[in-house]
Formats: structure tokens, C-alpha cells, sequence
């Protein structure tokens, strides 16, 4: 099953016969001070550098989240969709449960965007979902149910089922909803990466849709927080994950590397070409500090 994304003159497809894809995490300012008192300025030159910088790294596709308690979010958004469509062309996940957000959003992105994210919980299935069908655009739907996250990968299960049931009824086709089966801290629960992954398995084999994984959570609180996402995130894949909302920065290498195993690049040449420019990169960018 292929979800397909496009921007103004690119198209990514995200299937498990195809190489990972990554979606570049960075413009989003939870956490990025810098980014926040930039959308508070209206000014995009950061927001253009944080874009540019991320599809170098190899991000196929960039989330655009502008979360912030100072501005007008739906004011905003657009603003930020222009600045990064006038430096990189690649499909953009606009990325807000607010209606009105999304809307404005969706309607600055080109071509085929993503939307993050709709969940199982029935007032964002009512509110989500027409928009999402109304752009034609792709939608992230996260194993969320009305009672919050559920404990075992069975109902987590349910909770895609839901959504992809919901989804059919308005005219969303199955190869246009990625679901997130969420991933949770392992310092908290020991089986949190278990139920996850046998989540992804469950999901590839009742429905065969794409897989979404934010897999940073896995780490929170514990030291080397890198090594952990990175085995998570090599994992998910080999249980079946097709993309991932992440930093290309850190985690491009090993997802390079993890293709690789799985057998998606022929005679090494993606992992090579990744690992040369990446050279040229770090080289630029310690240069230049």
C-alpha cells in the first residue's frame, strides 16, 4: 500500500516496499526558544534556515507546527508554509488539532500535504477528518480512543480500526491515513517499546496501511537519549514502519543504515550518497561556527 504526498513538483510515497521516509521534526517550537520568539517577530528567516537545513540533512518531507501561547496561530501559519516553500520543495505536514489552524494551513501548503494528526476520540473524527477529505490531503491517525491511550496493542488496534472505519465513510481511502500505534517511555514502562511494536505487527497485518512513529518518546528521562531512539526507530522498521517524524540530523544515519539491512538499497548506493553528503555537511557546518 502506497500513501502518496506531493509538494509543487515532488512526490514522496511511503510504502514498505520503499525506502524510509523521513519527515523533518524541527520547525515546531516546543522546545526551540529561538523558533518561538522568531513566529513571535513574524520573522521567517530562521524558519527558512530550519527548513533548508533539514531536507539537506534528508528530510522528504518537513511537519510545520507553530504551537505558541504568543501568537495567532492561524494567522501565522501561512506565513511560515510560504517562507518554507520559498527555499525547499518537498511535501509538507501541517501539524495542529485545531480546525482553524489546519484550515489555513492546508490551504497555504501545495500539492498533496499531510495532516498531523486526527486520533480515535469522536470530537476529532467529526472535526478532522472533512477537512482533511475537503483538501484531499493525507491524514495521521493516532491510536488514541475516547478513554485516552489504550494499554494493550489489541486496543490500540481498535483504535486504528476506528479511525480508518470513520475515515471510509467520508470518502478517505485507506492508502491516504498513516497510523501512529504511539510509542511511550520505557523508563516508566519496561514493556512500552513491546507493546508498540507488536502494535505495528498487528496493524501490518489486519490492514497493511503505513506506519508513523514518533520514536523519541521511547527515551524520555533516561541518559543517551540517541542510542535509545535509534534502536527503537530500527526496530519499528523491521515490525513493518514506513516513516517517522523525526530529526534528520541525528537519526538520518542510522535510518540509512537500517534500509540497508532490510534490504532497500541496492548495492548500498542510497547508504553511500547519504553517508558522503553528510560528510560534506558536518564539514560546512563546523566551518562555519
Amino acid at each position: 500500500m502506497h500513501t502518496i504526498l506531493k509538494s509543487n513538483s515532488k512526490e514522496v510515497v511511503i510504502g514498505i516496499d520503499k525506502p524510509f521516509i523521513m519527515i523533518g521534526e524541527k520547525i515546531n517550537p516546543t522546545g526551540l526558544k529561538k523558533l518561538g520568539q522568531a513566529l513571535v517577530d513574524k520573522d521567517m528567516e530562521y524558519v527558512k534556515y530550519l527548513a533548508k537545513r533539514q531536507v539537506d540533512w534528508g528530510a522528504d518531507v518537513l511537519d510545520i507546527n507553530v504551537g505558541h501561547p504568543q501568537i495567532d496561530e492561524a494567522a501565522i501559519i501561512p506565513m511560515v508554509v510560504e517562507a518554507v516553500k520559498s527555499v525547499v520543495d518537498v511535501p509538507l505536514c501541517i501539524d495542529s488539532n485545531d480546525p482553524k489552524i489546519l484550515e489555513a494551513g492546508l490551504n497555504a501548503a501545495p500539492g498533496k500535504p499531510l495532516v498531523n494528526s486526527v486520533n480515535g476520540e469522536e470530537k476529532q473524527l467529526a472535526t478532522v477528518l472533512p477537512i482533511v477529505k475537503a483538501r484531499g490531503a493525507a491524514v495521521i491517525g493516532l491510536t488514541i480512543g475516547d478513554d485516552g491511550i489504550p494499554a494493550t496493542p489489541e486496543l490500540r488496534l481498535a483504535a486504528a480500526a476506528k479511525i480508518i472505519e470513520r475515515a471510509a465513510k467520508i470518502g478517505i481511502p485507506i492508502e491516504d491515513i498513516v497510523i501512529d500505534p504511539l510509542v511511550m517511555t520505557v523508563g516508566h514502562d519496561s514493556n512500552a517499546a513491546t507493546i508498540t511494536i507488536k502494535t505495528i505487527e498487528l496493524l501490518v497485518k489486519e490492514f497493511g496501511v503505513n506506519i508513523n512513529l514518533g520514536a523519541s518518546n521511547v527515551s524520555f528521562g533516561l541518559p543517551d537519549r540517541h542510542s535509545v531512539n535509534a534502536a527503537m526507530l530500527s526496530l519499528a522498521m523491521k515490525a513493518g514502519t514506513t516513516c517517522s517524524i523525526t530529526d534528520p540530523i541525528k537519526l538520518g544515519s542510522s535510518i540509512r543504515a537500517t534500509d540497508l539491512l532490510l534490504g532497500k538499497d541496492a548495492n548500498s548506493m542510497r547508504y553511500l550518497k547519504y553517508f558522503r553528503a553528510t560528510e560534506k555537511l558536518r564539514a560546512a557546518e563546523a566551518a562555519a561556527k
